[in-house]
């Protein structure tokens, strides 16, 4: 029996003794037969101390009384756990901040929060898209998702996400083992998802405020995006965390001029001729505040790009910068993100791709997102969160193209998303709303939006 078990025991049979010992003692019997039958009465000038002994006695009485219920309410505290670590549920904490410190949602990190043995969580959501123009509307369950994990030991850990995209696409999302080296320090190696952004790692719906992900966050930094690979987790104190992973490089045969999401492998038979390196640095100053940036280069030729006899890795690397503070209500989100690609005039030839088609050189995108809670201050709404939010986005895939080659002024897009969640337990998230694009084609296309998602 582990420690915690046996100290939780002890304290209950200790409370128990401590119970039995401070029930007072019946009252001497008066049948003539005890020593009290042989006391003579007091006289009757004693009367009044008489009195005020009886008084004294009962509110000792109700006192001990009093601590009996006490210890009582106790003990039913203390066999409640008692029965909790037998039926074998969480017993370690993991915080929202916690999580996040080692590229986990809430849900994600249910494998770290037993001491031992199998654990289950997940979410879902659907969407419904009904656009401003002749395009068919769109209701799609866009995702099932089933986190299943399993905890070794207090050292090693497995977890996964395993994905149904569409009612159909049965997808991997991430697959790692955990060494926990340390309380601070953990090594990891597997299928992981690249730590870059506010939305790649933490993607869960109740999670991020929107009916679709930001679009930066789909076409600049490719969520959800994943692949093999290993590296290194862990915290400096309470405030600094960091990720830094090697891992397979995307596939630069897939990119377009509309981004690089294309190019993800997925983990399935994954090109690697051409590899990656990743990682992350957070500040998080105060509880539901941090900021900071993250990087990924690598190349992503895999071999493929080749003009006359010379071989081209399409270098690619993308940065970000991100904050986010969600405090009394608030919730308010930025981030900016930056790709910059070599060898794509070779790229583009190999591909095919000319004039305003092809891959750029440069790509950028970058939105700020302001929500607030309006039940968030008040006792009565028992934790129902009502937030409207707006989101201001703007997105270039085509922002500097090789020399040659012609920008596509429809890539170059301005996203205004204004909408409101309802979230009648934290658990579950109902989010409405409209978005406007705008674009020097006159192309864009508003559309409005109605998502259902849940965690557990």
């Amino acid at each position: 029996m582990p420690m915690s078990r046996l100290l939780v025991c002890a304290l209950a049979a200790l409370m128990l003794a401590v119970a039995a010992s401070s029930r007072p003692a019946a009252a001497a019997p008066q049948d003539g037969r005890g020593p009290a039958a042989s006391e003579p009465a007091e006289p009757a000038t004693g009367s009044a101390e008489a009195e005020a002994g009886e008084s004294e006695t009962e509110s000792a009485v109700e006192r001990q009384q009093a601590d009996i219920e006490e210890l009582e309410r106790r003990i039913e505290v203390l066999a409640e756990e008692i029965e909790r670590l037998r039926s074998g549920e969480r017993e370690i904490e993991v915080t929202v901040d916690e999580a996040r410190a080692m590229g986990l949602a809430p849900s994600a990190a249910a494998a770290y929060g037993i001491e031992q043995g199998v654990s289950i969580a997940g979410y879902g959501e659907m969407l419904y898209e009904n656009y401003a123009s002749e395009r068919t509307s769109q209701f799609d369950y866009l995702r099932a998702i089933l986190y299943a994990g399993y905890r070794f030991n207090d050292k090693f850990i497995f977890n996964s996400e395993i994905e149904v995209e569409h009612a159909k696409e049965i997808f991997v999302e991430f697959a790692y083992v955990d060494w926990l080296a340390r309380d601070n320090f953990g090594v990891r190696a597997g299928m992981l998802l690249v730590p870059m952004g506010l939305v790649n790692e933490f993607h869960e719906p109740n999670v991020f405020l929107g009916a679709e992900r930001p679009v930066t966050e789909q076409s600049i930094i490719p969520s959800t995006w994943r692949e093999n690979g290993a590296g290194v987790y862990g915290s400096a104190g309470d405030m600094v965390s960091y990720r830094a992973y090697v891992v397979n490089g995307l596939n630069g045969s897939a990119f377009s001029s509309s981004g690089v999401r294309g190019g993800r492998q997925k983990g399935g038979k994954a090109k690697a001729d051409n590899m990656a390196v990743t990682g992350r640095v957070d500040v998080a100053p105060t509880p539901g505040v941090f900021f900071g940036g993250s990087f990924y280069v690598g190349g992503s030729g895999q071999g493929d790009i080749e003009v006359d006899g010379v071989n081209y890795g399409v270098r690619t690397s993308i940065f970000d910068v991100h904050g986010q503070a969600q405090v009394r209500g608030f919730d308010i989100r930025g981030l900016y993100a930056r790709a910059s690609l070599d060898d794509t005039a070779e790229l583009n030839l190999v591909l095919g791709l000319t004039g305003a088609n092809g891959v750029a050189e440069t790509m950028r995108g970058g939105y700020l997102q302001f929500g607030y809670d309006v039940l968030s201050q008040v006792p009565a709404a028992a934790g129902v969160g009502l937030t409207p939010y707006i989101r201001y986005e703007m997105v270039d895939t085509q922002a500097a193209v090789a020399a040659g080659f012609a920008r596509n002024p429809s890539k170059d897009n301005t996203y205004t998303t204004f909408g409101v969640e309802l979230k009648p337990i934290s658990n579950i998230a109902v989010k409405v709303d409209y978005m406007w694009v705008a674009n020097d084609a006159g192309g864009g296309t508003d559309q409005f939006n109605v998502n259902v998602g849940y965690a557990f």
